[in-house]
C-alpha cells in the first residue's frame, strides 16, 4: 500500500495585523513565495507536484477565485500543476495536508502539497459574511443559537470552571515560550519572507511579529473582557490569539517513490481525524478529536512527545487540559497562537511545520496536533518522526 510521508514543512513568520510586515503584500504573492520556498528547501522540481491544496477562510476580495491556483501560476510553476482552495475554517490547512496525504495513499499522486494563507490585514475576518452571523440562513439560526466564537470561549470557561487568572497565566507563558524558542534558534520551520515596515521600507521578516519578549502581568490583567461585562468575563485581547497574516505549506510524498528519488522522509501519519461537535459551544471538539486520534493511532496521551493545540483562546487549551490531565510542558512547547498569532487558513499547516521541527529538535517520536473549528468541528493529526 502507498504510504504518505512528510518531506518538508514551512511557514512564514507571521506579520502583525496593523501596519505589519505583510500589509502591502497581496495574499496570492504571500502564498506563491511560500510554495516556492517549500520546494527550494526540499530540492524538488515544481513539475513533480501533482496537486496543491490550500486552506483560506475568508475567500472574498484578494482571497477569492481559487487563491491556490493563482499562487501556483504566480510562482511560475508549470501550468500543468493544478490547485484548489478549501475552507474548513481554522482547520483549513490542516485539512489540506490531510487531503494531500489521502491522495498519496489512494495511489492517485506521488507528490502533493497541503498548505494555506490568510491576510487578515488585507482581507478582514468575517468580510465574507457582510452582516455577520445574522446573514446566515434563518432556519439554521432558528435551530441553533449560533453565537460568536468569543462568546463560545466564555461558555467553555463556564463549563470547565476556568478563571481569568488561569487564562492570563497561560497567555503569558505562551509569549515566554515563543520568545525563548526564537532566541534559542529553535524555529527552523520559519521561511524568511519579504515584507515592508510601516514607512514602506522593504525588509525580510525572520520572526513572528506579535510575540512579546516581556509581558507586564498588571497590564494584561487590566485588559477588559471583549465579550462579557468586566465583572464576569474571561476572554480578553491578551488571552486570545493574535490577528496576523501568514502562509504555510507541507510537502507530502509517497514513501517508496520519494526514497527512490533520493529524498529522506521526515515523518509519517499515524492518524488523521475530523469530528463534529456542539455548534453553539463550538470550541470543545478538540476533546473528542484527541480521543479519536489517539484511538486510531493505538497510542495513549503519555506516548505523545509534542502536542500542538491551537490557542484560538486560552480557555480552549485549559478545557482540554482539564479533560486529559496533561503534562503541560509538552503542550505548545514553543508557544502558541496567543503569542505568534493565528492566520486562520494558514494555521493548520503552520502548526504542523512547527511540531515537526520541535520533534526533530528534541528527539521526540510522536506529535499530536489538534484545532478547534468554527460551527463545532475539530481537526487532529498524529505524526511519527522518522
Amino acid at each position: 500500500m502507498p504510504e504518505a510521508v512528510i518531506l518538508e514543512a514551512v511557514r512564514t513568520p507571521y506579520g502583525k495585523n496593523r501596519n505589519g510586515a505583510y500589509h502591502a503584500t497581496h495574499p496570492v504573492a504571500l502564498l506563491a513565495g511560500t510554495l516556492q520556498g517549500l520546494l527550494d528547501r526540499a530540492h524538488l522540481e515544481p513539475g513533480r507536484v501533482e496537486d496543491v491544496v490550500a486552506g483560506t477562510v475568508t475567500q472574498v476580495g484578494e482571497q477569492a477565485a481559487d487563491i491556490a491556483r493563482q499562487a501556483v501560476l504566480l510562482a511560475g510553476w508549470p501550468v500543468e500543476v493544478p490547485a484548489m482552495t478549501i475552507n474548513r475554517f481554522c482547520g483549513s490547512s490542516q485539512e489540506a495536508v490531510h487531503m494531500a496525504a489521502r491522495a498519496i495513499e489512494a495511489g492517485d499522486m506521488r507528490y502533493a502539497i497541503g498548505g494555506g494563507v490568510e491576510s487578515m490585514s488585507r482581507v478582514p475576518m468575517f468580510s465574507d459574511l457582510g452582516g455577520g452571523l445574522k446573514t446566515l440562513n434563518a432556519a439554521l439560526r432558528a435551530r441553533y443559537d449560533l453565537v460568536d466564537q468569543g462568546e463560545s470561549a466564555e461558555r467553555v470557561a463556564e463549563q470547565w470552571h476556568i478563571t481569568r487568572e488561569e487564562s492570563d497565566a497561560l497567555a503569558r507563558e505562551s509569549h515566554r515560550r515563543a520568545g525563548a524558542a526564537w532566541h534559542g534558534g529553535c524555529n527552523t520551520e520559519l521561511l524568511p519572507t519579504p515584507g515592508q515596515d510601516a514607512a514602506g521600507t522593504p525588509f525580510t521578516l525572520t520572526r513572528d511579529e506579535a510575540v512579546r519578549d516581556v509581558i507586564d502581568p498588571a497590564k494584561m490583567a487590566s485588559l477588559a473582557p471583549v465579550f462579557r461585562p468586566a465583572d464576569h468575563g474571561v476572554v480578553t485581547a491578551g488571552n486570545a490569539s493574535a490577528i496576523v497574516d501568514g502562509a504555510s505549506a507541507v510537502l507530502v510524498a509517497e514513501r517508496g517513490v520519494a526514497e527512490a528519488d533520493g529524498f529522506r522522509p521526515r515523518a509519517r501519519f499515524r492518524a488523521r481525524v475530523v469530528v463534529g461537535s456542539d455548534p453553539v459551544l463550538q470550541l470543545s471538539g478538540v476533546i473528542p478529536a484527541t480521543r479519536q486520534a489517539l484511538d486510531r493511532a493505538g497510542l495513549a496521551l503519555a506516548d505523545i512527545d509534542w502536542i500542538e493545540i491551537n490557542e484560538a483562546f486560552a480557555t480552549v487549551v485549559l478545557a482540554w487540559a482539564r479533560e486529559f490531565d496533561a503534562d503541560m510542558s509538552r503542550v505548545n512547547p514553543w508557544g502558541g497562537a496567543i503569542a505568534h498569532g493565528h492566520p486562520l487558513g494558514a494555521s493548520g499547516a503552520g502548526l504542523m511545520a512547527k511540531m515537526l521541527a520541535g520533534l526533530e529538535a528534541t528527539g521526540g517520536q510522536f506529535g499530536l496536533q489538534v484545532m478547534c473549528v468554527g460551527l463545532g468541528m475539530s481537526t487532529a493529526t498524529i505524526i511519527e518522526r522518522l
